[in-house]
């Protein structure tokens, strides 16, 4: 019953029925059917409710609106070419930098190809990158940043998993720019191969955007400085970005005005509402998993099959490339509590499966067939899907590569954490 009753959410979810909708009246269902009144899903809403870190997340989510909705990436665009823009590939570096820092902040992707996409293709292309290339490089740098902090998978993740938001932070960071690296490689040799334009360094360019994006500029290393350094929680940090993104676009640079910020807070606000109602009703559904000790009889039937680490590590790896190409938050609340007391069982840390599970958000959104960022490119770009399948194949395998060594390393991801 509980299979054909899951069969059943799966084609309603389909059909385009709500998904919290779904995971509620499961929930509800299965405690029902186990003699367990219907509060043991509410119980779960208040405590959500109650969780200190929980602010983080609109705080994040609002202050990522406001700089998207301002000049500020117009701004640091111009800032990192005249920085960069002088390299052989400072180009695709640039975007790739400036897109990761951006969906950092942001924490959606869709924000990151509409928003910088429209500004970067054309300056590819006109320097001289192949197009093939340059739709890759910007479908893949839609969710680039998804490793680096204010990252809002990352919050989410830490709140389902109970593990500390501020390690996973840490944790993430090396994994993050060693993708970043690789990727900035790969985008030097091609600008290097098709012999690219470069522009000529100028001092006084230099001088001129960094004065444009003066207060954009020490964003990142007030909030990602400060979080490492110790000097204030993922919570503090949320509330520092939120405060600084509204004084600098509002009141100082007036790119944005008072009368915008109700539009800006719905959107914002539409975003965490999704979130938090989905995962409110995700975690009544977990208490009845752990209380039928699904994980226990999950393990014991993948024990018998899978009973090395390293093989357990590549099977849950191929598992998540699929359940992340759907949806990204919808995967965090539904199947981290699901497999953390597995991966426990095989002597994985939480922390380092949480960056294996954050990468494969990365690569999810770009893989064939339904990774968002592909519609999202085909939308922005107005390309085919199957000429962009072929554009992200090179990225997706230099993700998949990098995914590798950060699973069968784990030091790459916990080398940083406090001893």
């Amino acid at each position: 019953m509980i299979w054909l009753l899951c069969a059943a959410a799966l084609a309603l979810a389909a059909l385009g029925a709500p998904i919290f909708a779904l995971i509620g009246a499961l929930a509800l269902w299965l405690f029902h059917a186990a003699d367990i009144g219907g509060s043991a899903v509410i119980i779960e809403l208040f405590r959500l409710a109650s969780l200190p870190a929980l602010s983080a997340i609109p705080l994040f989510t609002f202050a990522g609106f406001l700089l998207a909705e301002s000049k500020a990436p117009q701004r640091l665009l111009y800032f990192a070419e005249s920085l960069f823009g002088w390299m052989p590939g400072g180009l695709a570096v640039v975007g790739l930098t400036t897109c990761a820092l951006f969906t950092a902040f942001t924490g959606a992707s869709g924000v990151t190809i509409i928003a910088l996409g429209g500004l970067l293709l054309p300056m590819l292309l006109k320097q001289g990158y192949p197009e093939k290339f340059s739709l890759g490089l910007l479908t893949c740098t839609g969710s680039l940043g998804l490793l680096f902090p204010p990252s809002l998978p990352i919050i989410l993740y830490g709140l389902v998993a109970k593990v500390s938001i501020d390690k996973l932070f840490i944790a993430s960071l090396l994994p993050g720019v060693l993708l970043l690296g690789v990727l900035a490689v790969m985008g030097v040799v091609t600008g290097w191969r098709r012999g690219v334009a470069r522009t000529p360094f100028s001092g006084k360019a230099l001088a001129s955007s960094a004065r444009a994006a003066a207060w954009e500029i020490p964003l990142p290393v007030v909030i990602i400085g400060g979080i490492y350094g110790g000097l204030f929680t993922a919570t503090d940090a949320a509330a520092v970005m939120a405060f600084y993104a509204f004084m600098v676009e509002v009141v100082i640079l007036r790119d944005l005005k008072l009368s915008d910020l109700p539009r800006i807070a719905a959107l914002s606000m539409a975003l965490v509402g999704a979130i938090f109602v989905v995962l409110g009703t995700a975690l009544g559904l977990t208490n009845y998993l752990i209380d039928a000790e699904v994980p226990d009889r999950l393990f014991a039937f993948m024990h018998s099959f899978v009973s090395s680490k390293i093989g357990f590590l590549a099977l849950l790896n191929v598992l998540l490339l699929v359940v992340n190409m759907v949806e990204i938050f919808s995967a965090i609340i539904i199947v981290v509590p699901i497999i953390v007391p597995i991966a426990a069982q095989y002597g994985i840390d939480p922390i380092h499966l949480g960056v294996i599970f954050l990468l494969n958000l990365e690569i999810g959104y770009m893989t064939p067939p339904l990774g968002l960022n592909l519609f999202l490119s085909n939308r922005r770009f107005d390309r085919p899907l199957g000429e962009l399948y072929r554009s992200v194949a090179p990225f997706w395998l230099v993700h998949v590569a990098v995914l590798a060594a950060i699973t069968y390393i784990p030091h790459l991801s916990l080398w940083l954490l406090p001893k």
